[in-house]
This record gives structure tokens, C-alpha cells and sequence, in this order.
């Protein structure tokens, strides 16, 4: 089966810029782009959206809470109903700017916080799929299998796209260990052996060394921000290749 790659990008603000998004986007074939709140402005937005459709890869809004100071990565208590507001109105806000470069936002991820938070929560997960339905059903959703994101969008009848990660490690109850956790963030020839371990038999190290969790994708992560991201998505999208892994957009 193909296998998307994807990775987080246009993470700068104002003169700040976080990892190397032009060489990224040679590699990759879905762009989880920032849409404002946790990071990324109208000029950052504007210039990763054409950068992404000049190189023909797919863009997706990254979606996350309104925390530009914790980058996204803090809970933060919303109430449903004002969280399907801010979720809309960011992917509007990058859909404006697909579309001046001549395409359109294909999928919706949540960043950070609100990917974990509304994985557990259902109330979220439903706030985050009614801004989904609202904008554009057609829109897929990008996330973590079996969670009540996936549920939640099974309900609305949005197309979920279940996700793995090649640089973190999981926990035994299938979620992402935390970054501050021994183990948590892979090194670069780990992230390599565990995207190929997801794509040919759904499985991940988990970060205690205690054994593996199964994992659910048709889309592979690769964090932007992470150490040598470039040389590491490079590297896994080579290896995919000579395993017989075809690299292309989902869907």
C-alpha cells in the first residue's frame, strides 16, 4: 500500500523561522500548514501555500490552540463551541491563501495540545469535526487512529487518515510518550527503522523499550522542528522506496 509522508510546517512568526520548510517540501507530499494560533502569520502562511503548490504537495491546516507563547504545546480549557470558532476560522484563514496559490486545503490536523486533548476528549474531537462539516466536507481529517477523533468523524461522515509518527516514540496505550520522557524523540536512523516498522507491520517502538504498539496509518509524520529533519524525512522516504513503499498523497 502507498504511504503519505507529511510534516508540520510554515512554524515561524514575524522574523522567526523554524526549520528548513523549502527543502522539506521536496520530500514530503502533504504540508501540515500553521495556520496562526499556535504559530505562523498571513506572509508565512501566503509563502509556504506557494511554495507547497509549486512543488505539487498537498496542504493541510494545522490547526491548534490560541498559544503562539507555548507553541501550541499547552492545554488550554475552550469551551466546545468557542473551539469549532477558532478551528473555522483557521482553516478559512489558510484555505484564503491556497487558493491565491492556486489550490486548496485538502485536510484538517490538530496541532500539539489540541491533537492529544481532543484524541481523549469527545466534546473536542465533535467541535473539531463541526468545523470540518461546516467549511468544507469534503475536507479529510488527519490524526490518531482509533481515538475519539476518529469516532468523532465517523460520526460527522468526514474521511479520517489515520497517522504514525517516525520520530516519537509511543506509549503502551498507543499515544505519543511526552516529549520531556527518556526515549520520547527518536534519533534520525531510529525515526528510519520506525516508519518502515509502521508501514510494513503497523507497529512502534515504545519509549520504556517494553515492547511494541500497533499503529494505524496511511500518512507518517515527520516533525519539522526536529533535529536534522530534512536529512531524516530524506532518508525515510529513500527507505520506503527500497522496501517497495510507494510514497504519494493519500487519497
Amino acid at each position: 500500500m502507498a504511504l503519505d509522508l507529511n510534516s508540520d510546517l510554515g512554524e515561524g512568526f514575524g522574523p522567526w523561522t523554524m526549520g528548513d520548510d523549502a527543502a522539506m517540501l521536496d520530500i514530503v507530499t502533504s504540508a501540515n500548514i500553521a495556520c496562526g494560533f499556535h504559530a505562523g502569520d498571513p506572509a508565512i502562511m501566503r509563502r509556504t501555500c506557494a511554495l507547497a503548490v509549486a512543488k505539487g504537495v498537498r496542504i493541510g491546516a494545522h490547526v491548534g490552540y490560541r498559544d503562539l507563547a507555548g507553541f501550541g504545546r499547552r492545554e488550554i480549557a475552550v469551551a466546545p463551541g468557542e473551539l469549532r470558532d477558532e478551528v473555522l476560522y483557521q482553516i478559512g484563514g489558510l484555505d484564503a491563501f491556497a487558493k491565491a496559490a492556486g489550490d486548496r486545503v485538502r485536510y484538517v490536523k490538530p496541532h500539539g495540545a489540541l491533537y492529544h486533548s481532543a484524541a481523549r476528549d469527545r466534546s473536542l474531537a465533535d467541535a473539531v469535526l463541526a468545523a470540518i462539516a461546516e467549511y468544507d466536507p469534503r475536507l479529510a481529517l488527519l490524526g490518531p487512529a482509533g481515538t475519539e477523533l476518529e469516532s468523532a468523524a465517523q460520526a460527522t461522515g468526514v474521511r479520517f487518515v489515520g497517522e504514525g509518527f517516525a520520530d516519537r516514540a509511543y506509549t503502551l496505550d498507543g499515544s505519543l510518550a511526552p516529549r520531556g520522557t527518556p526515549g520520547a524523540v527518536l534519533a534520525p536512523e531510529e525515526a528510519v527503522a520506525q516508519a518502515i516498522s509502521i508501514a510494513k507491520s503497523g507497529a512502534a517502538r515504545t519509549a520504556d523499550g517494553s515492547g511494541e504498539v500497533a499503529v494505524r496509518a496511511a500518512s507518517i509524520c515527520v516533525h519539522g522542528d526536529s533535529p536534522a529533519a530534512v536529512q531524516m524525512a530524506r532518508h525515510i522516504r529513500t527507505a520506503l522506496d527500497e522496501v517497495g513503499v510507494p510514497v504519494e498523497p493519500f487519497g
